[in-house]
């Protein structure tokens, strides 16, 4: 059993409160139904205490591992680049994801590893879209984040993610209005959704085009997807 076309490792970027993070914690904890070991990067040098923290204790009781900042979920606004995130790269045996910076500018953190991604066919990068945020409701304004994490990042992106959601609001009938504006990014990049994330007890009957049901079983303190 793989996990939406699995690869040794998994970056997933998009716009800021895009439902990124809830995303990339809960595609780790499907990986690791399946492999082992399995860690989670949270590499967003921005703001390193506040994303994926909030999920420590259920990636721990699961066997997840987290690499993150060590002033997560403190007051302690510190820079930072996780050194440990060698280990994705030079340890064969774990799989990883990247939960990776907002736009540009945060996505820079991955720019010092490229040259060990690049042509690499076990590397996947994953757009996430919010059809829900006002900065990304429309084609044009995602290909200038697609393009601007890229350029950032010197890494092509291979696929896309449906994160559209209102937090605890979200309903079957949002997500499906999302539908339209991925079909039209995937028809200008030409790239597959990978995946829908999709609220647990949400019923919705998911095209085929949309990729795999990723289920959304866990908020975190930010009730974001």
């Amino acid at each position: 059993m793989q996990v939406f076309n699995q690869k040794k490792i998994t970056i997933i970027a998009g716009h800021y409160g895009s439902g990124k993070t809830t995303a990339a914690v809960h595609y780790a904890l499907r990986l690791r139904r399946v492999c082992a070991p399995v860690a989670l990067c949270d590499m967003d040098i921005v703001n390193p205490y506040f994303r994926t923290a909030d999920f420590a204790g259920l990636l721990a009781q699961n066997d997840v591992e987290l690499i993150s900042s060590p002033f997560a979920n403190t007051n302690v606004e510190m820079p930072w680049a996780p050194t440990d995130a060698l280990r994705l790269f030079d340890d064969a045996r774990l799989t990883g994801v990247i939960d990776l910076g907002g736009d540009d500018s945060g996505a820079l953190a991955l720019g010092r590893y490229t040259a060990r991604l690049q042509g690499r066919e076990d590397v996947a990068m994953l757009l996430t879209v919010n059809a829900c945020r006002p900065l990304t409701r429309n084609t044009a304004s995602l290909l200038q984040v697609c393009r601007s994490i890229e350029t950032a990042v010197h890494l092509p992106f291979t696929g896309l993610a449906n994160t559209t959601n209102l937090g605890r609001e979200t309903t079957a009938n949002i997500i499906t209005e999302s539908f339209p504006l991925l079909r039209a990014l995937r028809r200008a990049l030409q790239l597959p959704v990978a995946f829908t994330a999709v609220r647990q007890g949400l019923a919705l009957d998911l095209p085929e085009d949309m990729g795999e049901r990723l289920e959304i079983r866990h908020l975190g303190n930010r009730f974001q997807l």
